[in-house]
């Protein structure tokens, strides 16, 4: 099996043209055939398995850490009914086992970071859920949360408002269009203690955060009011004018979607009301009509 690499140049010839060998374990020049290097240990396990079971039982590590659990996916776990080798404890081990697997729960709980964490992952993944976030956006919001604890930005503010704020940060960072008001109804916290707690983070944790698109948001918008694909493709044309004119500055993105996808339909006329799209966008119906004309003033549209 050979593997073909272009960011390593031939000293000899000057070629690009490699290869790694790996049953020799060498990389080799194939103009001039000159080793460039030997001896390189092979990163393949030496086992075979053909099916999940086998390749379960005969790996010998475990998962990746992960960060949104409370102690990254790497816990002792105490058996307490078999040992390693699956035999039956005896009454008197058995016992043991308990004590020390009661003992390990206790200092999980007595120790402030810990419950801190328990009780903050345990809360990001409901907001996860309820909001149906990616993983990446999950394991974001989570190592925010973890900074943030570090720093002591936590101390003295309610732990569902920072991971509401963490999880904000994240979906910002990361350009998910979801908006501050989506995940205040899904958290316990008010939107403004949500938007406290944000820039908390923002501030203390030196993070830039990228300017909302919102032809992120068309799309979304447009799916929930089921609007032809037609409208949807012009609404993105036009929001792209918008930006280009700067028309979008300093205003909300969910609005200014709303509006877009209203002229557009009205342009292709397709019916859609401003009522319905307000909901689709989680705004009013007064800011889709504000933003509608701004961008027909902008656009230059009759």
């Amino acid at each position: 099996m050979t593997k073909q690499i272009v960011t390593i140049r031939c000293p000899e010839c000057g070629s690009t043209n490699l290869v790694l060998d790996s049953e020799m374990g060498e990389y080799v020049c194939r103009r001039c055939g000159l080793v460039l290097e030997e001896d390189i240990p092979s990163q393949e396990a030496e086992w075979r398995a053909f099916t999940p079971q086998e390749r379960d039982a005969r790996a010998r590590a475990g998962t990746p850490t992960n960060y949104s659990h409370y102690d990254k996916g790497l816990s002792t776990v105490i058996r307490v009914e078999k040992d390693a080798l699956g035999r039956p404890l005896s009454p008197k081990v058995k016992q043991q086992m308990w004590r020390l697997r009661r003992w390990q729960t206790r200092s999980k709980v007595h120790a402030s970071q810990s419950r801190n964490l328990m009780l903050a992952m345990s809360e990001l993944q409901r907001l996860s859920d309820i909001l149906h976030m990616p993983s990446s956006v999950h394991d974001m919001a989570a190592i925010i949360y973890r900074k943030t604890l570090n720093k002591g930005l936590v101390r003295g503010r309610s732990i569902e408002g920072m991971v509401a704020g963490a999880l904000y940060a994240a979906v910002r960072f990361t350009k998910v269009p979801r908006t501050l008001k989506e995940i205040a109804e899904a958290s316990q916290r008010t939107q403004k203690e949500i938007a406290r707690s944000y820039s908390v983070i923002v501030r203390n944790l030196d993070m830039r955060m990228p300017v909302d698109d919102p032809t992120y948001y068309v799309t979304k918008i447009a799916e929930k009011a089921k609007v032809s694909s037609d409208v949807e493709g012009l609404a993105i044309n036009l929001i792209r004018e918008a930006k280009r004119r700067y028309a979008t500055t300093g205003k909300d993105p969910s609005g200014l979607a709303a509006a877009i996808i209203y002229l557009s339909a009205r342009m292709l006329k397709e019916k859609v009301t401003q009522a319905h799209l307000a909901k689709a966008a989680n705004v009013t119906e007064v800011t889709v009509r504000n933003r509608k004309r701004d961008l027909m003033k902008s656009l230059n549209l009759k």
